[in-house]
């Protein structure tokens, strides 16, 4: 049978309130404690906040019940709970709206609430609850609060926390035993109150706890047919929703679920403080920036509800010392100069969970202490023992090859300065001889580089199979000998391997002057398919390519049977590596950037090139990045398009790019079997289109606070993968938007 599981649960910084008019509130992180919410499918038009609604004061804490909403005033501590349609009519009892409470819990159809102040810091209390019924004059329905004694707890117990389901309250009494009572408290089936427990949160049939002691869940009621977190995981906070319950785990401060629910649309690598359930979607507060974040527990794409781009609080305001294992936020994390605190009182703070451990590909670069979490960083970043456990111990091979790079560097160096030494010493002796040179002798020397490079012509080798019509590069690229690349690649060894694809394999090569390059080495299969001509042809296109968003050319090899190209060397990879693979992640300035750089450098080949160039294959691993973090298109089709094909794999090249920005976008790559959808274009688009660009946007990067260049980037990808061409944009179109936004984008 299945089992109707609604969460309701004790007060926090952020609260859902369920069924058909449900809604998402959570406490605006602009130190005035003001209340932001948001309705289904919604993130703009039905906001509903203080500076809109007058009538809803500012809040110290939040808890959502069916339909409806209450959360503690943080100026007098009194109660509050309202409609999203009525924020404006209090539904507390008339007979306990004086009262000053604690804390708060929302149910089925009733309130409790520990009486106290919530700057006080006894932290104990007995509890008031009262329930609602509902009136009607034959058009419209009205919910009376009413006081109603039956929800009351017998023993009149101090409690600390409390959670409300349908027909029952749960609380932490003193002594830390969970006590449950109501008119259908006797429906959860316990004989045992178990205790030292801490985080209640309650559905309609069930509560569950995080044991004081272990740290694990436990639950009574119908919530122990859901299961169970995986490998008795520790958690710091827990939320629960239809048939699912999620918790923010106690070691990285990562989300885990369980019940039914799929998996892929769990937020991956990024840490929270608060969550969050209604009835199919669950909202987090990020702890790297304090961005909302939500995800559909079916993997719905875009959830039903998309929260506002603002900053919340991380947890509620409180008086005394934070606890063993805690620490106090510190607002200055949000570089924000004029804001030094999330709580209105000065003298009240925000104790938050201490985490010990990272998300995958991070580790801990420093301990948790008294004012501040532990910090995270790259594993990219990981440079002696102490992040080894975590990122991963370099092997020995590693060392070693390092080692041969370093030999290699030197027998380079000791070998240029003998060389050198040696051609002093001949040029001395043989000067007089060469002052005689014959004219014709003299006129078999030229020059072929752009790089100046003198090459001397020898005397013809039977061995080598050099074209003598191959001569398309004459000032501008270089011609290399292949005992000179082999030299350089130490052989065509696997450890200079930068990469492979169709055409053959990349090496990193390391010529006699110290200077690096890019050595594509065409494979059998090219050759074979590729006759001299075509390569000389394809040759002649790329001695004209020079951009400086390009990978250009610098030379090539044509000798016994093979085919080399040596380009400029990129030393910080490929926009993949840095997206999807180990290398540092980009912050969104340069996200920006590279965005602007990698279009001008595809409108340099549609527009400038002659002949005009279609890419054919644009993806962010043919986007490189040069020394100076700049972006460069490269493997470009060399062969251009017929005119009759032009338009059309024009629009290609456009659309391709409309993908990478979705991923610059989003962090996802461009197909990704643990997502459902899998294609980044069917998971994207519906948001853009919707207005909520917001809902894609990389969670393991701290949001700015000027989102404004990151929706007009989303606007520009929804533009180039529009499918009808004559809402298709050319590739200048698309340049003369990403200059616009790289340009505003410099203040986020």
């Amino acid at each position: 049978m299945a089992i109707a599981t609604f969460g309701y649960g004790s007060s926090g910084p952020i609260a859902a309130a369920f069924g058909d008019n449900g809604f998402f509130c959570a406490i605006d992180a602009d130190g005035k404690q003001e209340v932001i919410c948001w309705q289904k499918n919604n993130n703009k038009s039905s906001l509903l906040t203080s500076p809109y609604a007058s009538s809803l004061p500012a809040m110290v804490s939040l808890s959502g019940g069916e339909g409806f909403l209450c959360g503690i005033s943080m100026n007098t501590s009194q109660a509050f709970c309202w409609t999203f349609s009525n924020s404006g009519i209090d539904h507390v009892s008339p007979s306990l709206k004086d009262n000053s409470y604690s804390q708060i819990a929302a149910g089925m159809n009733h309130v409790c609430a520990i009486r106290g102040s919530y700057v006080s810091s006894i932290g104990y209390g007995i509890v008031d609850c009262w329930g609602f019924y509902q009136t009607s004059n034959g058009h419209d329905v009205a919910t009376v609060p009413v006081y109603n004694s039956s929800f009351n707890d017998p023993n009149n117990a101090l409690f600390n926390e409390i959670v409300s389901g349908d027909g029952f309250s749960c609380g932490v009494s003193k002594n830390g035993s969970v006590i449950c009572w109501g008119p259908k408290s006797d429906d959860l089936g316990y004989s045992v109150v178990f205790g030292s427990m801490k985080a209640l949160i309650s559905d309609r049939d069930s509560v569950c706890g995080i044991s004081g002691i272990s740290g694990e869940v436990k639950c009574l009621g119908n919530g122990k047919e859901l299961g169970g977190p995986v490998n008795d995981t520790h958690f710091v906070s827990l939320s629960a929703g239809n048939h699912h319950f999620c918790g923010i785990r106690e070691d990285d401060h990562g989300i885990e679920c369980w019940g039914s629910i799929n998996a892929s649309s769990v937020p991956k690598g990024s840490g929270f403080t608060a969550i969050a359930s209604s009835d199919y979607t669950t909202c987090g507060v990020r702890e790297a920036d304090l961005v909302l974040d939500c995800w559909d527990v079916h993997g719905q794409s875009p959830p039903d509800y998309c929260p506002p781009l603002q900053l919340c609080s991380p947890g509620v305001c409180s008086p005394g010392s934070c606890a063993t294992g805690e620490f106090v936020f510190n607002a200055s994390i949000l570089n924000e100069p004029e804001l030094t605190s999330l709580c209105v009182q000065r003298d009240l703070k925000i104790c938050l969970p201490c985490g010990s451990n990272c998300s995958d590909g991070f580790f801990p670069s420093s301990l948790c202490s008294e004012n501040a979490d532990r910090i995270c960083t790259a594993c990219s970043l990981c440079q002696n023992s102490s992040c080894w456990d975590t990122c991963g111990h370099p092997s020995s091979s590693e060392y070693r090859l390092q080692e041969q790079r370093e030999m290699k560097k030197l027998v380079i160096i000791i070998g240029a300065c003998v060389s050198a030494l040696m051609l002093v010493l001949i040029g001395w002796c043989l000067a007089p001889p060469l002052f005689v040179t014959s004219n014709a002798e003299r006129d078999r020397s030229y020059f072929t580089s752009c790089l100046s490079k003198q090459v001397v012509e020898a005397e013809p080798d039977p061995d080598l199979q050099v074209s003598v019509s191959m001569a398309p590069c004459v000032g501008t690229a270089q011609v290399f000998r292949l005992s000179e690349l082999k030299d350089a690649t130490s052989g065509f060894k696997e450890f200079n391997e930068l990469g492979r694809g169709s055409y053959g394999f990349v090496y990193k090569a390391t010529l006699a002057d110290g200077s690096h390059v890019a050595v594509k080495r065409a494979n059998a299969a090219t050759i074979i398919h590729t006759n001299s001509r075509e390569f000389e042809a394809e040759l002649d296109i790329l001695c004209n390519v020079r951009h400086s968003n390009i990978v250009n050319l610098l030379g090539y090899c044509a000798e016994m049977g093979e085919r080399l190209l040596v380009y400029e060397f990129m030393p910080h990879g490929t926009l993949h590596d840095h997206l999807h693979g180990e290398l540092s992640p980009l912050d969104w300035n340069l996200r920006l950037k590279i965005s602007a750089q990698a279009a001008r450098g595809i409108e340099y080949l549609h527009k400038v090139a002659s002949p005009q160039i279609v890419h054919g294959d644009v993806k962010t691993s043919n986007i490189f990045l040069d020394s100076n973090w700049e972006a460069r298109v490269a493997d470009f089709g060399i062969l251009s398009a017929s005119n009759t094909e032009s338009n059309r794999d024009i629009e290609n090249d456009v659309y391709s790019f409309g993908i990478v920005l979705l991923e610059i976008l989003s962090g996802r790559k461009a197909y990704d079997r643990d997502y459902a959808p899998p294609s980044i274009v069917e998971w994207a688009l519906p948001s853009i289109k919707r207005g909520r660009a917001a809902a894609i946007l990389d969670t393991n990067l701290t949001l700015p606070r000027n989102v404004e260049p990151l929706l007009k980037l989303a606007e520009v990808a929804e533009l180039a993968l529009r499918e009808d061409p004559l809402e298709h944009p050319v590739m200048s179109d698309v340049v003369l938007r990403l200059n616009q936004i790289a340009m505003s984008g410099s203040t986020i």
